[in-house]
């Protein structure tokens, strides 16, 4: 069995996948049972005022050291559960000291694998308006589909108001269901919630389409991964090699 590392960026969505990565493990194992995992967190309040200024960057090279420490620990390859941290991840760079898995690769696969044709997404402001999955989801023969500009600020609004402090309420609930339906009437057969929080705030049943939570996908391939059904990632950073 191999040793997953969790790069962990958010406190909420960290905790999440190291859950569900172990559930997932156990549900094989048996109770108590998974294959080695280790987290490493710098606090994501170092890397804030370098996603404000659009500095990748510096924060490629914060994530960079969380991905050392967990080389040192013995991991033989890591995951990151922060889709928008893939935006620094994939700047050119010196390769990082481990393989991962690519947040958004795992996203298209299963999007692929379930017949969808178009692919609402949800995620920081970052994320929604950078390429990377438009961009990847594209390569898997798969459409996008973004929020308008008014849903795109208020999901970053709510979601470093309220969600990174562990803050769920009905009223954001309903306010992330508006703009799924919104999605749905544009086309979208499907909704990437590509944020780690995001899953807390709309389970499957709040959502007027599936969902394909980025973190529980994530989890569930670094456990594929660790018990040998799946080889080793290669990604080391920059874009991902298909």
């Amino acid at each position: 069995m191999k040793h997953v590392g969790i790069l962990a960026h958010s406190v909420p969505g960290a905790a999440m996948c190291f859950r569900h990565y172990c559930e997932t493990a156990m549900a094989e194992l048996g109770d108590h049972n998974h294959p080695d995992v280790t987290m490493d967190c710098v606090a994501m309040g170092q890397s804030m005022p370098a996603w404000e200024t659009g500095d990748y960057d510096t924060v490629r090279d914060i994530l960079a050291r969380s991905v050392d420490r967990l080389a040192a620990a013995g991991a033989d390859f890591f995951l990151c559960p922060d889709n928008t941290a893939h935006l620094a991840l994939e700047r050119p760079g010196v390769d990082l000291a481990l393989p991962g898995l690519h947040i958004a690769e795992v996203v298209a696969r299963t999007a692929k694998a379930a017949g969808y044709n178009r692919v609402g997404v949800l995620g920081t402001r970052w994320t929604m308006e950078a390429g990377l999955y438009p961009r990847v989801l594209t390569e898997h023969g798969i459409s996008a589909g973004i929020p308008d500009a008014e849903s795109r600020a208020l999901i970053q609004e709510r979601t470093f108001g309220e969600l990174t402090h562990g803050v769920f309420t009905e009223e954001t609930r309903a306010e992330f269901v508006t703009v799924i339906r919104r999605l749905a009437a544009e086309g979208c057969d499907a909704v990437a919630l590509v944020c780690t929080e995001f899953p807390l705030l709309v389970p499957p049943a709040e959502s007027p389409i599936p969902t394909l939570e980025s973190t529980t996908l994530v989890a569930e391939a670094a456990a594929d991964v660790a018990l040998d059904r799946e080889p080793l990632p290669t990604w080391r950073g920059g874009p991902p090699d298909r």
